[in-house]
């Protein structure tokens, strides 16, 4: 039975503390303005597709950015009075910008940007554009995802975590995990807005944004500014649109999809309709905005028998966020996050049925605030809050024991698990005036302070090994677990610079040092970046860089000890026990210059996992709408936890815990970017990859659910290891205002693993592949009005149709690795051709 969520009473409170501070504050303010106009090429054609970035007061450091509509228009809102710089670029245009933009308490001019064709820019390849000097350059600049690619590109759920293996580098694995340098998604971290915005016990992305409070998606596989931390994988970071002056909504996605069985309409499939809305509640002052998804899905699993197939999911993800002007030079914004979800057989698949798989649920919220103030003397402070509650619990569907045989799991899931954790997180930076010394210097200095705790049970029923004709080979039996809890602190500190020495040569260099109680006391972690065009317009850019960087370390490390004890019996072909029961002892072991050390608290591990990243870039403009990159880059993670039993004596064992783990990751890419015209938009991009690691990293073995069998460790391929790598992507404006986005992923098939009936390695480890995978997917939608209901008569409608596996390609997701097996080596789970139908109303 699934657990009811818990009430959010400090929410409420929370937001009706906040009003009543905007209220008491009177109206002598200064009234916020919305800064609107379009860009045209030299024949005044409007031009959709460009990126505009704006700087100024309380704004990022590094500006707002903004994709051009259909009709080349922008606006940026909220914007205090100040003066502002805008800088516009497009594909095959010159980069224009508009410096000292006005703008006062009653009004902001309407601009129109003209950019000139045929003049190179330098440009994010994978989405944006930026003016090609090294002024304005970053040494590591991050793959970016717009809202056109969010909402034009066909993704299997409309969330952005499905639009990130856009990305070159970026994989997403068959659990739906996302991997990023060879390394799942606990090992990275997501900021939302500067936060981060994960399960405070794995590092799970499992707090979602809605799609249409999305702004861009940033991935950064080498970000060497040092103000960032607490990660050895990626970094993923998602700006959030701004609040809007007017009074406005967006409803999508609101048409259900039929759940379609045998020609007869059975019910609805999926259900996620997107509601969007934004307004000001004090007029110029005090706006606000709602983005809210409803989730009802029950997805079929190929290679398992209707009814008995689906996995069902319910729930929804809220963002809430305000926006408040305190005077010319101070801004606030204030957000809720609400992330409930219910999932219901969540890891079946063609081996394991609905009665063998686990039921997950999460519920918590995010409260957060972000201030802004800009000093008369050029210098922005900007101070950060954010406190999470995140609660989650797992269950099986029954009391059986797991019947783990050749041919795939019976019984019920062996473990259950309850979890509550919590955050909280204080940020302040302070961001120079720019300061002219040999150059010009961009200085930047902060800390912050990040607090994670939990408590939780974990149970446990046997786990029965069986041979072919289902006979008991192995049981594993566990101990009642001891009390599962933890905390953490970390304070960090860091400063950095942007040292531009001409136009043509920009260095990025900063130090931060972290300590955390429950790892390294004292982290030390320099990095640095080059950025290098010559010549006078920039066609050619170098650009490398070398960083360390330190990651948390696992809550689930801290209370390792406590887990369930396990005792592992033999028995023969006739059932009876071949000796006394195999008792593995839970312990921590540390390796140092001093050997293996067995110590008795986590408090003595004294290590954190960290990774060093070096990487060089070649980015080339070929003709005015057609930009090269050429790039590799090298990750090495040292320190990972891992967990490998170890049998001393024929009833002594242990199951260490140590931080001797580690992975080493290359890539090189290219990638072509083709935009001949407004209307076509083509990426092409080739990945070659290899990722090795220990295998029994405590992200592979306990998130998202145990392993009822945990082998001996080995350094080996990983299973994210994917060789050979191309995705392409498009995005096309047809006539009668349709637009067709393709896209083509074909990859090398995952790595896996032969194992006989004790689930023990046959052969190396991750030695064999499934067939290579190939999808083409489409998104096709267009847009219409309809004058004569009152409620729409003034929005555009979008229809769309998706369809994912186009060819019908054989992608297999699951095969019978069991050497005992007599359908050893057959691949299941086909995932045939599938559709599906959206409707937005848009504003």
């Amino acid at each position: 039975m699934l657990q009811n969520t818990p009430r959010l009473r400090p929410v409420s409170l929370a937001v009706l503390a906040l009003l009543g501070i905007c209220l008491a504050a009177g109206g002598a303010f200064p009234e916020t303005q919305s800064l609107r106009g379009e860009v045209v090429d030299q024949n005044n054609t409007p031009l959709a597709g460009a990126v505009c970035t704006l700087m100024g007061p309380t704004l990022p450091e590094q500006g707002r950015p903004q994709t051009t509509g259909e009709r080349g228009e922008f606006e940026f809102t909220g914007l205090v009075p100040g003066s502002y710089q805008l800088t516009c670029a497009a594909v095959g245009h010159e980069p224009v910008a508009q410096n000292d933009i006005p703008v006062t308490e009653t009004q902001a001019p309407i601009l129109q940007v003209t950019l000139p064709a045929e003049v190179i820019l330098h440009q994010r390849i994978e989405v944006t554009a930026q003016a090609p000097r090294a002024t304005t350059q970053t040494t590591a600049p991050p793959a970016t995802i717009g809202r056109q690619q969010l909402h034009s590109l066909p993704m299997v759920e409309q969330k952005f975590k499905a639009a990130l293996p856009l990305i070159p580098g970026v994989i997403r694995t068959p659990d739906g995990r996302i991997a990023i340098k060879g390394v799942i998604e606990n090992q990275g971290t997501l900021l939302v807005d500067s936060a981060e915005t994960v399960d405070p016990v794995t590092g799970s992305f499992s707090i979602e944004v809605p799609l249409d409070a999305v702004e861009s998606v940033d991935v950064f596989k080498s970000a060497y500014q040092t103000e960032y931390g607490r990660f050895s994988g990626g970094l993923t970071t998602v700006q959030t649109k701004a609040p809007g002056d007017q009074w406005d909504y967006e409803l999508n996605d609101f048409l259900p999809t039929p759940r379609i069985r045998n020609g007869q309409v059975m019910g609805i499939e999926d259900d996620s309709p997107r509601l969007y809305f934004t307004g000001p509640i004090w007029k110029n002052r005090l706006s606000f905005s709602e983005s809210f998804t409803y989730n009802f899905s029950r997805q079929p699993v190929r290679g398992l028998a209707w009814p008995y197939n689906e996995t069902k999911k319910q729930g929804f993800d809220s963002f809430t966020d305000f926006y408040y002007v305190f005077s010319p030079l101070h801004v606030a914004s204030f957000n809720v996050k609400l992330f409930p979800i219910r999932r219901q057989f969540d890891n079946i698949n063609s081996l394991i049925p609905q009665t063998a798989s686990a039921n997950y649920a999460q519920s918590g919220y995010s409260l957060g605030g972000n201030d802004h103030y800009l000093f008369k003397g050029g210098g922005i402070l900007t101070t950060l809050v954010q406190i999470t509650q995140f609660d989650s619990y797992s269950n099986g569907q029954g009391a059986q024991d797991l019947l783990v045989t050749p041919n795939g799991w019976q019984g019920n899931f062996f473990n259950a698990w309850t979890r509550s954790s919590a955050q909280q997180e204080i940020l302040q930076n302070y961001q120079f005036a720019h300061k002219q010394w040999l150059g010009r210097h961009d200085f930047k200095a902060g800390g912050d302070i990040v607090h994670r705790s939990y408590t939780g049970t974990s149970h446990s029923h046997p786990v029965d090994l069986l041979r072919a004709d289902g006979s008991l080979a192995e049981q594993i039996a566990f101990e009642p677990a001891g009390q599962l809890t933890t905390q953490d602190t970390e304070l960090a500190g860091f400063i950095e610079d942007h040292w531009a020495f001409n136009r043509h040569l920009a260095l990025d260099y900063g130090l931060r040092l972290s300590g955390q109680t429950l790892g390294e006391t004292t982290a030390i972690s320099p990095r640095t970046g080059l950025v290098f065009s010559p010549g006078p317009r920039g066609r050619t850019v170098f650009r490398g860089g070398v960083g360390v960087f330190y990651d948390r370390l696992p809550l689930l490390a801290g209370d390792f000890t406590q887990n369930p004890t396990r005792e592992a019996t033999l028995f023969d072909t006739q059932g009876a026990p071949l000796g006394p029961p195999i008792i593995y002892r839970n312990l921590y072991v540390k390796f140092d210059e001093k050997g293996q050390q067995i110590v008795p608290s986590h408090e003595e591990l004294g290590s954190t996992p960290y990774n060093i990243t070096w990487n060089a870039e070649f980015d080339q403009e070929l003709r005015p709408d057609v930009i090269a990159r050429v790039s590799y880059l090298a990750s090495r993670t040292y320190n990972e936890f891992i967990a490998d039993p170890e049998i001393f004596s024929p009833t002594d064992a242990v199951l260490l815990l140590s931080n001797r783990g580690g992975t080493r990751y290359h890539e090189f890419e290219t990638t072509l970017r083709v935009r001949p015209n407004e209307k076509a938009d083509l990426s092409i991009s080739y990945v070659h990859s290899q990722a090795r690691g220990d295998l029994n990293t405590m992200a592979s073995v306990f998130v998202p659910y145990e392993e009822p069998v945990i082998r001996p460790n080995f350094f080996a391929t990983l299973p994210t290891n994917v060789p050979h790598r191309l995705v392409t992507w498009g995005r096309f404006r047809a006539p009668w205002r349709v637009t067709l986005g393709p896209l083509l992923d074909w990859h090398s098939g995952f790595p896996y693993s032969s194992f006989d009936v004790l689930q023990n390695y046959v052969g190396p480890a991750n030695n064999r592949r499934f067939p290579s995978f190939l999808s083409l997917d489409l998104q096709a939608s267009k847009d219409f009005t309809i004058p004569f209901l009152p409620w729409v008569r003034h929005h555009t409608l979008r229809g769309a149709i998706r369809v994912f596996n186009l060819t019908n390609h054989g992608n297999f997701r699951d095969v019978y690795n069991n050497v005992a097996s007599p359908f050893f080596g057959n691949y299941a789970g086909f995932q045939h051709r599938s559709y599906d139908l959206g409707l937005d109303i848009v504003y």
